[in-house]
């Protein structure tokens, strides 16, 4: 996978809509609700230019159903992924566009770390921007191994995660 940070850009929120769409297209009852996640919805947040999309469903399981409709879209389907009740799609090839994280709507751990850590990264710029800096640098340093990009990260994303969680239940 080729890995490259940019500058934030308005147009992910109107792609993640059209995804969205069709998404609903295609799961109807299945689906709870649908979240635009990750660095492309924090605004001002420098990011891969990937669309990350978390799914809350009805029944976990039952999207194995949808395989064929989501190929048609363009995605990989992907099963659990190395996270046990999740089903992953992604879309691009080495030049990923879309990731798709689909869980249950009572795995409520999954669900509220990724929508906390993004709500905390918006209401938190300084953070966010050093989230961003973290990130470009590592994209220099690993241009072509996620695997590394991903493990420079690792850990500023569980503080970032853990202080998320806490503002989460303590800000509201």
């Amino acid at each position: 996978m080729n890995i490259t940070v940019v500058e934030h850009n308005s147009s992910w929120k109107e792609e993640y809509l059209k995804e969205e769409r069709e998404i609903k297209e295609i799961l109807q009852d299945e689906l709870v609700n649908c979240f635009h996640i990750g660095s492309t919805s924090v605004p001002g947040l420098k990011a891969k230019p990937i669309i990350d999309i978390l799914l809350v469903v009805h029944d976990v399981n039952n999207l194995d159903k949808y395989s064929m409709q989501f190929e048609k879209l363009g995605y990989e389907v992907m099963g659990e992924f190395g996270i046990c009740g999740r089903r992953y799609f992604r879309k691009g090839g080495d030049n990923r566009t879309h990731h798709i994280h689909a869980f249950q709507y009572d795995n409520v751990q999954e669900i509220e770390r990724h929508l906390s850590f993004r709500d905390y990264l918006c209401h938190h710029p300084e953070i966010s921007k050093d989230y961003g800096e973290l990130k470009s640098e590592l994209a220099k340093k690993y241009p072509n191994d996620i695997e590394r990009y991903g493990d420079g990260k690792d850990d500023f994303v569980k503080n970032v995660e853990k202080q998320a969680l806490i503002w989460h239940w303590t800000a509201r």
